[in-house]
């Protein structure tokens, strides 16, 4: 049996490696994960504790509708409950957005290099994809995007900030960019790393729902609540948008744990303010480093930084894995003599400091770099 051929050849998610399978290989005591841009400080204490009180409800379907959520997030954001979209991660919200959207009738433009789901997705619903190359300093090149959707677009993406450079456009750049977009094609701002955000014009997205009614904003659990194991995404949009894609969703798309945890990990707003300055403490501190060796680090506005390194990616995270460090590689990511490196709280950076001249010396010795 054939698959439809639009995903024939397409190449699975690949996971980074886990930490004991990297133990067990490599023959390490300590492995330090700085791939994935989780926050290393974990989710609000409350969380754990809505949790274990919500355990013996397991037997229970969820809240298909996810109510307390709904209400919750529409009271943060000052919008209607209809105009939220619930997902097992942003992940799905993108998904949702492609299913409903697209067709192989259709176009979608998108940044590359950007965050891979937005191809991924596209591609698995047969639509063209026009993808345009980032700025040299990293950005999305507002013009020519502007300049490729045609009467077939439905869907223009845009990752602020982007993954995976941690760049970030700021609100008048994106206004000016909406102003032109016609009202026909979604404009989809992908807004993972919202929390970690310190750039003083960084747009107020969700202020601007009502202005442009083509405007869909993503946000995530995952990245600055320490949610990733949940998987708790959510999209903001006019509520005729949020109708249309609904009967896509599936039934129970987030369970009983994810709505808890969410839920309390809301309401612990000195958590996230905690984890923000720390990062910016730590992110600081890495970029540093690396300049004083000479690397060229993207202005990110993220938990995570890419670094020019001048040696191939895949080198590079080889030898910091057979070491105890799991980076990623910036081969798969568009960038491919860079790497991605996420921040880890002040022990694990300082680990990775003491660790990594080492390391670079000896790959530029034996490149002849």
């Amino acid at each position: 049996m054939l698959a439809k051929k639009q995903i024939q050849g397409l190449p699975p998610y690949a996971p980074g490696k886990p930490i004991e399978d990297v133990k067990r290989e490599y023959g390490l005591e300590t492995v330090i994960k700085m791939a994935s841009n989780e926050n290393p400080y974990g989710a609000s204490p409350a969380v754990a504790k809505a949790i274990a009180a919500g355990a013996s409800k397991t037997f229970l379907y969820p809240d298909g509708y996810g109510t307390a959520l709904r209400k919750a997030l529409a009271a943060k954001h000052k919008v209607d409950e209809g105009q939220l979209i619930l997902g097992n991660g942003t992940d799905e919200v993108i998904q949702l957005l492609c299913r409903s959207f697209l067709t192989p009738e259709t176009n979608t433009v998108m940044a590359t290099p950007s965050f891979s789901q937005y191809k991924l997705n596209a591609t698995i619903e047969g639509a063209t994809i026009k993808e345009i190359t980032v700025k040299e300093d990293g950005s999305h090149d507002l013009d020519a995007m502007l300049a490729a959707i045609d009467d077939q677009t439905r869907i223009v993406w845009v990752c602020n900030p982007n993954n995976p450079n941690g760049v970030a456009l700021g609100e008048a750049e994106l206004k000016t960019f909406l102003d032109a977009v016609p009202t026909t094609c979604l404009v989809v701002v992908d807004e993972a790393y919202y929390e970690y955000v310190e750039l003083d014009d960084f747009p107020n997205s969700v202020a601007l729902l009502n202005a442009y009614p083509q405007l869909v904003v993503l946000r995530t659990f995952s990245k600055a609540y320490g949610l990733a194991g949940l998987r708790v995404g959510y999209g903001i949009s006019q509520r005729e948008i949020a109708r249309q894609i609904e009967p896509v969703r599936l039934p129970f798309n987030n369970n009983i744990f994810a709505h808890t945890a969410a839920l309390a990990a809301l309401e612990d707003e000195a958590f996230i303010a905690a984890c923000k300055q720390k990062n910016s403490v730590e992110k600081a501190k890495l970029r540093a480093f690396f300049e004083a060796r000479g690397m060229f680090v993207f202005p990110s506005e993220t938990n995570f930084l890419l670094v020019e390194t001048g040696i191939p990616g895949d080198v590079v995270f080889q030898a910091f894995l057979e070491n105890g460090f799991i980076l990623r590689s910036g081969e798969a990511l568009g960038y491919p003599t860079a790497i991605r490196i996420s921040i880890g709280n002040e022990a694990e950076n300082d680990a990775f400091i003491e660790k990594a001249p080492e390391i670079l010396d000896q790959l530029r010795a034996s490149l002849g770099a």
